[in-house]
């Protein structure tokens, strides 16, 4: 008798095991520029807007990508939004961070996002840029929002 419950206990504990597993695993959402995808409380549209060299304050290591995102916060509260949520994804598989360099008014930091009202940011990668290679943007959700979806999206060479 008390094998069976062992046994019981084994099986209960493999089952509740696998449903955090399916539960808390990440989401992955493929899409292209400029088409709109939803990650946690917020619809984003990434474009490809460029490179450039830096500017008085700030100068490229390499060559700075830039990327225009439109967000918009699609829940009734207002939700952070944080240029560290972005990540640019090379050939080789290498995530590099967003840098802040304070090139425009529409540079993204950390912002706030109003409920159901777009706003338009770009932020910039110091990577080695080819043009010839596509590069792919992550978009990962903040603590805050509560969510297991991470959307990637193809912006140079789909």
């Amino acid at each position: 008798m008390g094998i069976i419950i062992v046994i019981g206990v084994i099986i209960i504990s493999m089952a509740s095991a696998m449903y955090m597993y399916v539960q808390y695993q990440t989401n992955f959402i493929m899409a292209d520029a400029g088409k709109p995808v939803i990650v946690g409380p917020i619809e984003y549209a990434v474009t490809f807007d460029g490179t450039h060299k830096g500017n008085n304050e700030t100068v490229a290591e390499n060559t700075f990508v830039k990327i225009r995102v439109i967000a918009k916060n699609i829940s009734d509260e207002n939700i952070k939004i944080s240029g560290e949520q972005f990540y640019i994804i090379d050939e080789k598989q290498q995530k590099h961070q967003a840098t802040y360099g304070g090139f425009s008014k529409e540079d993204l930091s950390n912002d706030w996002l109003e409920p159901n009202k777009p706003a338009i940011f770009t932020t910039q990668f110091d990577i080695p840029y080819d043009e010839s290679k596509q590069y792919n943007i992550a978009i990962r959700p903040l603590k805050q929002h509560s969510s297991i979806d991470t959307a990637l999206i193809c912006i140079t060479n789909c």
